[in-house]
């Protein structure tokens, strides 16, 4: 670096001075930021590398095949609800005994649980060891006295979305109505104020803007399965389209 020059002596050269050492700081920021990135990139390729070399408990890898590792859940879109705990509404009905309807304050009067789940976007992405907090889907269903001909659950979102699971995956322990991910509420196009987790089956399953869970004999194809997606959507299977 050039020595600095006598700026009390020759104050016509501090501007070009100024402007020079504004340029290298900032020639220098871009580098960092540069690093930065790459860094960043290299962890998340890390956590990637190393969830594809865990397994689960059931003996599948951590990771499906095909998927990659981010830390936060990327927003997908879709047709929003308006996002508050006022005037949130879950009706669960269908083939029940008891159906009923639950507002916010009540649905956390219900047995609480937390869950660490991972979840997986057909679009590649997966999200891992997220804490979630909400009411099991099974214990809607013991609370209903689900009837024994019921095969599948519909969950049911704001402005008509749907989609259908099987019981296995809608009564699996870390299957939720959940309204907390890490000890926060969801923001909004993350689903507010509740939505569902169905950790098992890619993550257009996981409905947002909740509004019902709906207990069926007969599949019932949603929003995305009577769209080209697949019916069942497992990802270890790469179920991504039917």
């Amino acid at each position: 670096m050039p020595e600095k020059p006598d700026l009390d002596r020759y104050p016509e050269l501090a501007e070009r001075w100024n402007r020079r050492n504004f340029i290298k700081s900032a020639a220098a920021g871009t580098a960092l930021m540069a690093l930065g990135g790459a860094f960043v990139r290299l962890a998340a390729d890390d956590l990637t590398k190393a969830a594809r070399a865990a397994t689960r408990p059931d003996g599948r890898s951590k990771l499906p095949p095909g998927q990659r590792v981010l830390e936060f859940l990327r927003p997908m879109g879709g047709d929003a609800g308006d996002g508050k705990s006022e005037t949130f509404k879950l009706r669960v009905h269908g083939l029940v005994k008891h159906p009923f309807e639950v507002d916010y304050d009540n649905l956390l009067k219900l047995p609480q649980v937390e869950k660490i789940a991972d979840v997986h976007c057909v679009t590649g992405w997966s999200m891992l060891d997220g804490k979630w907090k909400g009411v099991q889907i099974k214990k809607l269903a013991e609370v209903a006295e689900i009837k024994p001909e019921a095969r599948f659950v519909i969950l049911e979102a704001a402005n008509g979305f749907t989609a259908n699971i099987p019981l296995k995956e809608a009564f699996a322990d870390n299957a939720l109505i959940t309204y907390r991910l890490n000890g926060k509420p969801f923001a909004l196009d993350h689903g507010a104020p509740v939505r569902g987790l169905i950790p098992d089956l890619y993550f257009w399953k996981s409905s947002k803007w909740l509004t019902g869970v709906k207990f069926v004999k007969d599949d019932q194809p949603g929003f995305w399965e009577t769209r080209g997606y697949h019916n069942h959507a497992d990802p270890w299977k790469e179920e991504r389209y039917g």
